[in-house]
């Protein structure tokens, strides 16, 4: 789909089928970035907004419809009774592109028709591989820690190391080597006064180090030339989160990217990138629904759509890493970010303080966007968080179908919390995981929104998600 507009600007392109669709008809579609907990297989709902993608059940064969992934629009898809519709959003910001006499190619629009008696998954995986034909993966299976889930950013160089001698303790003897992540807090020089020894520690355990960064913040006396407009919240003004560097201005990029830069010359060998989409548009993807923004705001360079500005922000983080050190992005576009990304956080946060975040968020994710796994990236359904404010039932079940599934396992172990029973448990998931899983799926998919029967080669496996006081309708 290639568009011209020269002396306009042009915001959005409505592309529309008129047939009558099937009645009984089930669809999935995506979401555009993390999961909210909210992916189902639904009938048709007219106004419902189907980012990139959708699949179609009929109860025999499932086929797909989207655009391939890098599209130079923010896509989406509606379905109803008498058709289907495709959005293209082409905006700069919340206003008119100005393309100029530049001819766009907003999108590559792709099919895929399932056959007869394949697994509903593997239609889905089949036409992931259609959407993307180059996913850029890890050099094998991910897992290990990360600190987030029991230190909430209270985190430290000791804590750091003490993560890393576990991560070797219950790897030992595994031929792939477990990760250990410093996330957000490690910019606090009394708990982190030397991050080169901190890489340089894990490492000696014979563990690879990784890092979180949130790239496009900025430091509150920055040139008000390099910053996004406030404008982007609409009338929530005054965040911390206003002060983001535009992407589009090459002095504000160049600080973007000396922040991945910095921490590949500490050592660090994963980058997990983290808040992007939000720090550029303003938005939760819960929040988005048909529009990605606000409206009345602009990036300095207005001749590039949204979808090609957070794509060139994506190369640019990976021309910043590297060729060899691994990028993770969470808040992070996964269909502009197949490709470029080894690793893609697809749901929002799991925790290490209520059980009903992770039931709500990760098994929606992993479930839903499994067929994402190893076809855009190794999928990464977030953290088992081992604390002694989650059920431990819980969260073994929680680790068991994470390894199984084949998606980047990681734990955040609190000591506390972290015992002989804990610390086999997780030896184990993690020899699964290093196997690459067992080819673990949703079984009853269609049904729930947090399935709980699931098919490996070993046979069904029955998780119990809930527990006896069922889901939590208080929870958030």
């Amino acid at each position: 789909m290639f568009v011209s507009c020269p002396g306009h600007e042009l915001t959005h392109i409505h592309l529309r089928w008129n047939f009558d669709v099937a009645p009984g008809i089930r669809l999935l579609g995506d979401h555009w970035e993390r999961s909210y907990g909210d992916l189902e297989w639904r009938g048709i709902v007219p106004e419902r907004v189907m980012p990139w993608y959708f699949l179609t059940w009929d109860g025999a064969v499932c086929h797909g419809y989207g655009v391939k992934t890098g599209a130079a629009s923010l896509s989406f898809w509606q379905v109803d009774a008498e058709g289907v519709s495709l959005w293209l959003n082409v905006a700069n910001g919340g206003e008119g592109v100005q393309l100029g006499t530049r001819r766009l190619h907003a999108a590559t629009i792709v099919s895929r028709a399932g056959k007869q008696g394949e697994d509903v998954i593997e239609s889905a995986r089949a036409f992931c591989r259609v959407m993307c034909e180059k996913p850029r993966l890890p050099d094998g299976p991910l897992y290990g820690s990360n600190d987030w889930y029991y230190a909430y950013g209270k985190n430290s160089a000791e804590l750091t190391l003490r993560d890393a001698d576990l991560m070797a303790e219950l790897s030992s003897g595994l031929s792939v080597r477990p990760f250990t992540v410093v996330d957000d807090g490690w910019r606090d020089l009394s708990r982190f006064p030397d991050m080169r020894a901190v890489s340089e520690g894990i490492r000696e355990r014979k563990v690879r180090p990784g890092i979180w960064i949130r790239p496009l913040i900025a430091p509150e006396n920055t040139r008000g030339e390099l910053l996004l407009p406030g404008a982007r919240f609409g009338a929530q003004k005054g965040r911390a989160s206003d002060l983001a560097y535009d992407p589009t201005v090459p002095d504000a990029l160049e600080l973007i990217a000396a922040k991945a830069r910095e921490v590949v010359e500490f050592g660090f060998e994963l980058v997990k990138h983290d808040y992007s989409t939000y720090d550029l548009l303003g938005r939760w993807g819960s929040e988005m629904g048909p529009s990605p923004t606000g409206q009345g705001w602009h990036l300095h360079d207005r001749s590039r759509t949204n979808a090609e500005v957070i794509s060139d922000l994506y190369v640019a983080l990976r021309k910043a890493v590297g060729e060899k050190t691994l990028l993770l992005g969470c808040n992070t576009v996964g269909h502009l970010g197949a490709g470029i990304f080894e690793s893609q956080r697809t749901g929002d946060d799991t925790s290490g303080q209520h059980w009903e975040r992770t039931r709500k968020m990760g098994v929606n994710t992993l479930a839903f966007r499994l067929a994402q796994d190893k076809t855009f990236f190794s999928l990464d359904p977030d953290c088992v968080g081992i604390t002694p404010d989650i059920p431990w039932e819980q969260n073994r079940q929680w680790m068991d179908v994470i390894a199984r599934s084949g998606a980047a396992l990681f734990v955040s172990p609190d000591a506390a919390a972290t015992g002989a029973e804990q610390k086999k448990a997780i030896g184990e998931a993690f020899a699964i995981t290093a196997k690459g899983g067992d080819g673990i799926r949703p079984a009853d998919w269609f049904q729930t929104t947090s399935p709980g029967r699931w098919i490996g080669a070993g046979g069904e496996v029955r998780y119990r998600w809930s527990g006896a006081d069922g889901a939590d309708p208080f929870a958030t």
